[in-house]
């Protein structure tokens, strides 16, 4: 029998990151997954403040213990944060981690004095979001892209320029034209010792490809930040921005398919540094809304309903085939300031060099876009999809180059790159400026769950009915 989708998928984050022990929460539910035995403080006196705090609680609490109280990690930084070990990382399940809750709860008096937050979780960064994707690529033919690559050419002085933090580029990546003027980070390993591709490979190449069809006017960087199986610990995150940003230069555009659910409101504790050094930029970060089916922020998309980032950043959620309506798999909520195309775009997943196999993980796609029973939102145990069609043995399916895959990690690309395309045609310099007027000046809409929000739709692309499943 097949396990449970949510499970398989936790497994392969964990082997991505050996050495980390994870769990999933809050300590009630599989809304995101977190490092166990560790939580996260603000270097100097807040870092004090929380270890000498938890120590002080779990010296007077029933079943938990001091002793593992300590620091884990440097004391000062880049990303202003400090790791501090509150308990037994090999201690408990993967379900919940009671010495990670109760560091939470000895801060709760402190934190209600200083009216901001002092500790957090160290949660996991994915483009998977909660480890349950709701869709897997599909071979396509390499003749209709879709989009499809937009009028215009390339002017290198010009060029507006996108940063797409994600997986590694395929080493074949060139052999599609519309990617000769990407680079970047090559996938540190494309295949498994069987030849076939490893879980999210070609997902940074799919997402450059979107761009270059939307804004033939880009000169595009990949860096593979998100190489292990697209996830990252929250805090290795905040630094690995800085380091692409240092390595580069801040880009007019940064767009980011991940993130993760933390069950706040004031976002996440290990991308505060970078995201109070993004607001004193010109960089506009465009970030994926998530797939969970689920109104509750999504970070680091949903800084866009903060006021001090409002400008700063502009959360996207995905619409379905048709784009009249929602995806069934995308996040929602008034925190999402624009829906874009993300079901059933078509790109290259890899280069043309050769046909290079794949694993067809079976989805929940086809279960819930036609019902609209929002089976996908993938939260265990409800989630129903299996990875294999009940035989024990995997699909395996062929790629010449083309996939087609649906989730808000395609719809993000097709917004970062209207937005370029804005700042061309309009020789807009400013990419914060060029999003609010693409915003001001647009009159279109679609229905998600019941609310008019707005939408943008780029001209190559072709939408297709939502016929019976």
């Amino acid at each position: 029998m097949a396990p449970q989708r949510f499970h398989e998928q936790f497994d392969q984050i964990q082997r991505a990151l050996p050495g980390v022990p994870l769990a999933m929460g809050p300590d009630d539910s599989s809304e995101f997954i977190y490092e166990k035995g560790v939580v996260l403080a603000r270097d100097g006196e807040e870092a004090q403040v929380v270890e000498d705090t938890v120590r002080t609680h779990f010296t007077a609490t029933a079943g938990l213990t001091a002793d593992d109280v300590r620091r884990a990690g440097p004391r000062t930084n880049r990303s202003g944060i400090t790791r501090i070990r509150v308990g037994d990382p090999g201690h408990g399940d993967r379900t919940a981690d009671h010495a990670v809750a109760g560091a939470l709860r000895a801060l709760r008096e402190a934190e209600g004095r200083t009216g901001h937050r002092l500790v957090s979780r160290n949660h996991v960064v994915s483009i998977s979001v909660n480890a349950c994707p709701g869709d897997e690529p599909v071979p396509a033919p390499q003749d209709r892209p879709n989009p499809a690559p937009a009028d215009g050419s390339h002017d290198p002085d010009s060029a507006v320029g996108v940063l797409v933090i994600d997986t590694g580029l395929m080493h074949d990546y060139r052999s599609y034209p519309l990617l000769a003027h990407t680079d970047g980070d090559l996938q540190i390993r494309e295949t498994g010792g069987d030849g076939v591709l490893q879980q999210y490979v070609g997902h940074g190449t799919f997402i450059a490809g979107l761009v270059a069809a939307v804004a033939p006017n880009t000169a595009v960087t990949v860096r593979n930040t998100l190489n292990d199986c697209g996830a990252i610990l929250e805090d290795e995150f905040g630094e690995k921005l800085f380091d692409a940003v240092e390595q580069g230069g801040w880009p007019d555009i940064l767009s980011l398919s991940a993130g993760t659910s933390n069950g706040r409101i004031d976002g996440l504790l290990g991308l505060d540094a970078f995201m109070r050094a993004l607001r004193e930029q010109r960089t506009l970060l465009v970030a994926a809304a998530g797939n969970n089916a689920s109104a509750t922020p999504f970070w680091p998309a949903a800084y866009a309903s903060l006021p001090a980032y409002a400008d700063a950043v502009l959360s996207v959620g995905a619409l379905r085939t048709d784009g009249e309506f929602g995806a069934c798999f995308s996040n929602h909520g008034p925190w999402v300031r624009v829906y874009a195309p993300g079901e059933r775009l078509t790109g290259p997943l890899t280069g043309f060099a050769a046909p290079v196999p794949y694993v067809y993980q079976h989805s929940t796609y086809d279960s819930c876009r036609y019902g609209f029973g929002y089976a996908c939102t993938c939260r265990s145990p409800r989630h129903t999809g299996v990875l294999s069609d009940g035989s024990g043995k995997p699909d395996q399916v062929m790629f010449e180059g083309f996939a087609s895959w649906s989730g808000t990690s395609f719809a993000t690309p097709v917004v970062a790159g209207l937005v370029a395309a804005h700042m061309t045609a309009n020789k807009e310099t400013d990419p914060r400026a060029a999003a609010r007027q693409l915003l001001e000046q647009n009159s279109e809409f679609a229905e998600v769950r019941g609310a008019h929000v707005p939408a943008l739709r780029p001209p190559g692309w072709r939408p297709d009915p939502v016929g019976a499943a």
